[in-house]
């Protein structure tokens, strides 16, 4: 299989496993009827850490980025390779982008089919959307944007830092990552730190055939694809000062 393949196959078996578990620990948190119902924040910040950790496993031979924001800090960095024998062209660039986004679209379908019944039956718009993609608390873009964009650097700066730093964590350390911001940084807005983590789901809640499930609120949805490119690209272009 040739450089292209590898990474379309890679990230998008490994975006997908982190879109599937992790929209579905929400998905049993807030839906009605499931065994996690009620589960708490935490039960979220911890199923999205150990999505994170199935999808890198999943993604290792392309460097697990399942994350555009992550592909785009390596981008920006001194980084001459975005994977042992993957270079920075803008064909694997482009290509690492498409696959995580139809990776991020896939997993959303997967947690839907898992939760179909219970989402036929909820009445909420609103907690069917946060199932698959992030709002804020308190809707204010710009402060919004703000929160994305620090989330995400912490992301992508200290991910750079692992690369630099011997350990035997593997992804393990990436989850753990994950986890904290989730539980320190992601109350304002539902951390998506992740581009295609945010629009591929809400993608897929815009076309699949939910009752009841109202709009995709398209309106914030340029936040959580802003704010991670700036965080990651700012991350990038930090670690070069920082080393």
């Amino acid at each position: 299989m040739g450089t292209i393949g590898t990474i379309l196959l890679s990230e998008v078996a490994g975006t997908a496993m982190l879109t599937l578990m992790g929209g579905g620990v929400v998905a049993n948190n807030i839906l009605g009827k499931t065994k996690g119902n009620g589960g708490g924040w935490l039960m979220v910040n911890f199923g999205w850490g150990l999505a994170v950790f199935a999808g890198v496993w999943t993604a290792f031979k392309t460097g697990a980025h399942i994350n555009p924001a992550v592909t785009f800090g390596l981008l920006m960095s001194e980084a001459t390779e975005y994977a042992p024998g993957i270079p920075k062209t803008f064909g694997t660039t482009l290509t690492y982008f498409a696959a995580e986004l139809i990776g991020a679209f896939i997993g959303a379908v997967l947690a839907w089919l898992v939760y179909k019944n219970h989402y036929d039956q909820e009445k909420d718009p609103g907690t069917i959307l946060g199932t698959f993609s992030t709002g804020p608390e308190i809707r204010s873009y710009g402060w919004n944007l703000v929160t994305e964009i620090i989330a995400t650097f912490v992301l992508v700066f200290v991910i750079i830092m692992f690369g630099n730093t011997p350990h035997q964590l593997g992804p393990l350390a990436v989850a753990l990552l994950v986890l904290a911001i989730g539980a320190s940084l992601g109350g304002p807005t539902g951390y998506a730190i992740n581009p295609a983590r945010d629009l591929g789901p809400r993608l897929a809640h815009a076309v699949l055939p939910i009752p009841n499930k109202g709009g995709s609120d398209w309106g914030y949805s340029w936040v959580p694809i802003a704010g991670p490119m700036i965080g990651g690209a700012l991350a990038g272009l930090f670690s070069i000062i920082y080393f």
